[in-house]
Parts: C-alpha cells; structure tokens; sequence
C-alpha cells in the first residue's frame, strides 16, 4: 500500500519549484554535502492517488512513518541505480509540491512472506499501538498485496509470497512547510 514512487531525476519532475526546493535544502546544513544531480524525486503510494501521497506524506512528517517496502521487482523495472543507504530524496505531496528530503538509513531485501512486524510497525500504516504482531502483520499484508496485485500487473509481474521486496528503513534531515 505505500510503495515508493522513485524517480532519478526526470526533467519532468525537476519543476521550477522542485529546483528552487533542492536549492534551499542544500545551502541547510543537512544538504551542505549533497549533490543535486544525486537526489531523487519521490512521491509515496502509487503516483496516482493524491490522498495516499497526502496521508503517508504526513505520516513521514508526523514521524510516525520511518519506513517503507516496495517490490524489489519494480525498483528494478524502473530504475538502474539500486536503492542503498545515503540516498537522498525530495518527498512530494499529492499535488508535486516538495515537503521534505528524506535519507535513506538501510535497505533489506527480503521474501514479501519474511517481513517482520517491527517492520510493519515502522511504516506506521493505520497500525494501532496495541495490536499483538500476528494483527499487525495481518494488516500489513493485507494492504501491501493488495497494493502489488494492482501494481505489479503493469510490469508483467504478479504478487507471491516469495517475491522480493526491499525494506527501506529513512529518517526525515530536511523539511518546509507548504506555502500557501
């Protein structure tokens, strides 16, 4: 339910705004040592849902989202750079406009059926505190298959229990609130 929308920096997404925003965040102290042309762009559900991208987006900013698994198949569909800790990324809401940056602290690839319920907890998905782990990996599951059954068709892929999925543990370094 909340893969990541990854994009190496397409011209596309480079808008004006997103540009000014990189700017901003690497004369921070936290971007004094990045490299524009290293940062990603990223939105988190599925690139079409403006209410997903909201709601995780604050989620994240909320600090209750510290994680997200997306297909290992589909990184490896979409991009040739793999995904590895220090990866910087400019966070889009759901309407393109940059609220944070985001790096990434670890990434494990694992079986989807082998996702632990630490992790699930760390993605901070409409989990209440008080589920034992069997709920909270029932909930999990339930969401993210549903999530790859309507995603992974569009690469010629279909969900299973032992598809790879890379676990991406971040932490937010940088953020602005939206200007209204």
């Amino acid at each position: 339910m909340d893969e990541v929308c990854r994009d190496e920096g397409s011209a596309e997404k480079r808008t004006p705004e997103v540009h000014a925003f990189i700017e901003r965040f690497m004369k921070s102290e936290a971007g004094a040592h990045a490299s524009a042309e290293n940062i990603v762009i990223d939105a988190f559900g599925d690139g079409e849902s403006v209410q997903m991208a909201d709601e995780l987006l604050a989620l994240v900013l909320a600090g209750t989202k510290t994680a997200t698994c997306m297909s290992a198949w589909s990184w490896d569909a979409e991009f040739e750079t793999p995904l590895v800790p220090g990866m910087l990324s400019v966070i889009l809401d759901g309407s393109k406009t940059p609220r944070c940056v985001v790096e990434t602290i670890s990434v494990t690839r694992l079986a989807y059926q082998d996702v632990t319920a630490d992790f699930a907890r760390a993605e901070g998905e409409h989990t209440p505190a008080d589920l034992d782990d069997d709920a909270v990996l029932k909930h999990w599951r339930a969401g993210h298959w549903a999530f790859y059954a309507r995603t992974l068709p569009l690469i010629g892929r279909e969900p299973s229990e032992e598809m790879p999925v890379l676990c991406e543990r971040f932490e937010v370094i940088y953020r602005e609130a939206p200007s209204d």
